[in-house]
């Protein structure tokens, strides 16, 4: 009996097949490098590719466990009625990570002692999503780790866990001993004879890091094998949760691994400060959106006002048309949907036959109710099922929607600028957009020439002209001949500079 894959199995199978390539590739690397700081990176991501996999394996054992679950719960005759309430999902950011260091006096004052140096970086986990800060290099000059990421998972539950692993690796070890093997391998080989010469090169090249063949069935995912070159080590962790979600600046505790001993140490003061955001999908998304009537406070049975409702946040906005919603047209007026807010079903209205959805809050010490009322009962149904949802996504999201929290997207990275070479007249000299670029550059320096001969008659120059001048100030800005200062050479014949003696 074959066993019927689920589309999201086959996503998360997906996911770990990319991240076993980029780990091959990652190991690949590693053994290559010879640069302290490529290794290093490459070192990082081969801990990001390794944690992400185990993760996704976790997330798509944890699937098939709750698929099995859910038979044997259907098929129980004694099951009785199950929840089926969820909370909505939401954005959680984390940013401005500062790990603060406790640096000896002797150390950080005086400047004293051997100076130890480490690659850190972080890796964040809240469910199947993995990020991975920047890495940075710290020594005794910082006071602080600082990471200036802006990390956003934007599928997280109320009940989220967010795991902050603080990964570092000393980067004072000669990281070029990887590449020593075959440095020797290649030598051994070109004296043993090319025959014996490969053999020997084959035997000491470093084993792959793909997984081993399983006759044709899935890979089998071994643990990644000893690579040459840096490796980090889980220097401390801490967990946050809902309970930890502050929309400001706040200081978290750190669980330390290891001691002074070991070489990725670092003088971790204990704690950890950062941002911590939510944006639950209630306060930020429609969750209901239709036509009601809304009667007028104070008016009769026939005072009716007909709006176009969207429930989002803590608030009913009433619109006078579907169109304002989309035109950012200032709503009619607005009715408030919080945590004190009551809502109920009031008798049948004898002149429509229809229930009543009565909304009341507190104003200033006084109730005030909004009655509204639908064209069928099937809305009037809709309608307070999205209420009531609404009350239960906000008693789980409880702090995190009393008001919409800010979070700053990180904005995508730039190039970095391409600085010009300097030193010589030739990227000095600037075309101008007025240039026709059909024009040949004789023609180009024809112009300039008498650009410049016009400028020598105003008594004036072009700056790059002050490179050939005199410091005589009384010469200023007056272009003057193109001479050598060293003797022994042509002014018309080009020269080189003396070189300095070694």
């Amino acid at each position: 009996m074959s066993r019927r894959t689920t589309p999201l199995d086959s996503d998360i199978q997906k996911k770990i097949d990319h991240e076993i390539r980029m780990r091959d590739g990652a190991c690949k690397l590693l053994a290559a490098c010879s640069q302290k700081d490529q290794a290093l990176e490459a070192a990082k991501s081969l801990q990001t590719c390794s944690t992400r996999i185990m993760a996704y394996m976790s997330e798509l054992q944890r699937m098939k466990e709750a698929q099995v679950m859910q038979k044997v719960t259907r098929r129980s005759s004694d099951a009785g009625p199950m929840e089926d309430r969820l909370p909505c999902k939401g954005k959680v950011a984390i940013s401005d990570l500062r790990i603060p260091l406790m640096w000896k006096d002797t150390e950080y004052f005086k400047n004293k002692g051997e100076l130890h140096r480490c690659a850190v970086f972080c890796l964040l986990q809240l469910g199947g999503e993995i990020f991975d800060t920047d890495m940075v290099i710290v020594d005794r000059t910082l006071t602080d780790i600082c990471f200036d990421n802006t990390i956003v998972f934007n599928e997280a539950s109320p009940g989220f866990e967010l795991r902050v692993e603080l990964y570092s690796c000393c980067s004072e070890d000669d990281y070029s001993a990887g590449s020593t093997p075959r440095k020797l391998a290649s030598k051994l080989s070109s004296s043993l004879g090319r025959s014996a010469g490969k053999k020997l090169r084959a035997a000491m090249e470093p084993g792959p890091c793909s997984p081993i063949s399983n006759g044709g069935a899935a890979p089998l995912l071994l643990p990644v094998p000893s690579v040459p070159g840096p490796k980090y080590h889980l220097l401390a962790h801490t967990t946050l949760s809902l309970l930890h979600v502050q929309d400001s600046f706040r200081t978290h505790d750190l669980t330390i691994s290891g001691n002074e001993e070991c070489s990725y140490w670092l003088p971790l003061y204990g704690s950890m400060c950062c941002r911590l955001a939510a944006q639950p999908h209630c306060m930020t998304q429609q969750m209901m959106s239709g036509c009601l009537k809304v009667k007028q406070l104070g008016g009769d049975h026939q005072s009716w006002t007909k709006v176009y409702s969207v429930l989002k946040g803590t608030s009913l906005f009433c619109y006078h048309q579907p169109e304002d919603v989309e035109a950012n047209v200032e709503p009619a007026f607005t009715i408030a949907i919080n945590k004190e807010t009551r809502i109920r079903a009031s008798e049948k209205d004898p002149h429509s036959k229809v229930q009543n959805i009565c909304i009341s809050n507190q104003y200033g010490g006084e109730e005030v109710t909004h009655t509204l009322t639908t064209d069928s009962r099937e809305d009037t149904h809709r309608w307070m099922e999205a209420f009531w949802q609404h009350f239960y996504d906000m008693s789980q999201w409880k702090q995190c929607c009393d008001d919409l929290m800010k979070i700053e997207l990180p904005s995508p990275r730039k190039p970095a600028p391409v600085t010009p070479k300097q030193g010589s007249l030739y990227h000095e000299m600037v075309i101008e957009s007025s240039d026709d670029l059909s024009s040949t550059v004789s023609d180009i320096l024809t112009r300039r020439m008498q650009e410049l001969e016009l400028r020598s008659q105003l008594g004036t120059s072009p700056t790059w002209m002050s490179v050939f001048e005199e410091s005589n100030p009384q010469s200023a800005g007056r272009p003057r001949p193109c001479t050598s200062r060293l003797s022994g050479h042509s002014p018309c014949t080009p020269h080189r500079l003396p070189r300095s003696p070694v």
